[in-house]
């Protein structure tokens, strides 16, 4: 009863999602790796992007890690993209571009485990694996009405799959946690399977998430002669190794002025970013980047918002003519 009613209610109102338009196996992996700690919103103007410089596995495989991580770039968690990266060039080489279609082959591959593994088998080659994710986990709370652990939740998603259409049914009970069972004030009204749920949404709350940390950081930018001041961070560096950004100030100097402020939002900490300019940079070692190569240079996330607002680089990647610069919040 719980799959047809939960099948049935994806049929009709499943999100119209790109990476649900295909079973390519290279187009869901790639949506699942970018999936993983990132909002859906966030992630679709992103996967069109990457699927335009990299149409196929191969593609990627033969692509520089430089242009695999600015294509990334603005996800975050940059150490996906590597390992999406490597595994291309393992399917590539060792397996002539073929996918292994179960999840001990799929595990094999670099940065992928064992919920990414079962997304992928059960979604493009129709494995009976079931998967748990956060979503799923609620679900699975709620419905059984009891506080489930570890291993318990893959045992329990077990035994609700639907082996005849386990893709769907997997897609199915994630939309369900996404859209419908949400954390706060689940829309048990429209849920399919409220019948069957043992607490309607009523489950003891658990600990609470961690509150917010808030950060000052300063930037300077140094834009001159079509091309603007960047650093690059340390290959050895634990984030974001080897990408490029803004010089970080202690404080503005001298004559700088401040140019404008922008929000960035990373894990549980909260940053005002202030940007000042004409001579905040003094004596910053860096490079200047030619404003034409931005749009496919390995930056991070922070650094576009920054050259975006600065009118040097434009929401689709490619340059403009700077604007004046303004205040902005």
């Amino acid at each position: 009863m719980f799959r047809a009613k939960l099948l049935a209610w994806y049929d009709t109102y499943a999100r119209d999602l790109p990476w649900r338009k295909s079973q390519d196996p290279y187009r869901v992996w790639l949506s699942e790796i970018m999936l993983q700690q990132t909002r859906v919103a966030a992630v679709i103007g992103h996967y069109h992007e990457f699927l335009r410089r990299f149409p196929t596995v191969e593609k990627l495989a033969q692509a520089r890690e430089s242009s695999v991580l600015a294509a990334w770039s603005g996800l975050g968690y940059y150490r996906r993209a590597r390992m999406l990266h490597a595994a291309a060039k393992v399917i590539v080489r060792e397996r002539g571009g073929k996918f292994p279609e179960t999840t001990k082959g799929l595990r094999e591959l670099p940065g992928v485990g064992r919920y990414t593994a079962a997304a992928i088998a059960s979604i493009a080659f129709g494995r009976a694996f079931a998967v748990v994710d956060g979503n799923v986990e609620r679900v699975l709370q709620r419905f059984s009405g009891r506080q489930l652990v570890g291993e318990e939740f893959w045992q329990a998603a077990e035994g609700l799959l639907d082996r005849e259409r386990p893709g769907d049914f997997n897609q199915a009970i994630m939309e369900l946690g996404a859209t419908v069972c949400t954390p706060r004030a689940p829309a048990c009204l429209t849920c399919p399977v409220v019948e069957l749920c043992a607490t309607r949404g009523e489950m003891p709350r658990g600990a609470q998430a961690a509150r917010q940390k808030k950060r000052e950081i300063h930037y300077a930018l140094d834009c001159r002669d079509g091309a603007v001041l960047l650093v690059q961070r340390p290959h050895d560096e634990a984030l974001m190794a080897g990408m490029w950004e803004l010089p970080q100030v202690r404080r503005p100097r001298g004559n700088a002025t401040l140019a404008f402020t922008v929000r960035h939002s990373i894990t549980t900490t909260d940053y005002t970013v202030r940007v000042w300019r004409n001579g905040a940079a003094v004596d910053i070692p860096g490079k200047m980047i030619a404003l034409r190569r931005l749009p496919r240079l390995a930056m991070t996330g922070l650094a576009r918002k920054v050259l975006r607002q600065a009118g040097l680089m434009t929401t689709s990647r490619s340059i403009e003519a700077p604007r004046a610069f303004g205040s902005s919040n």
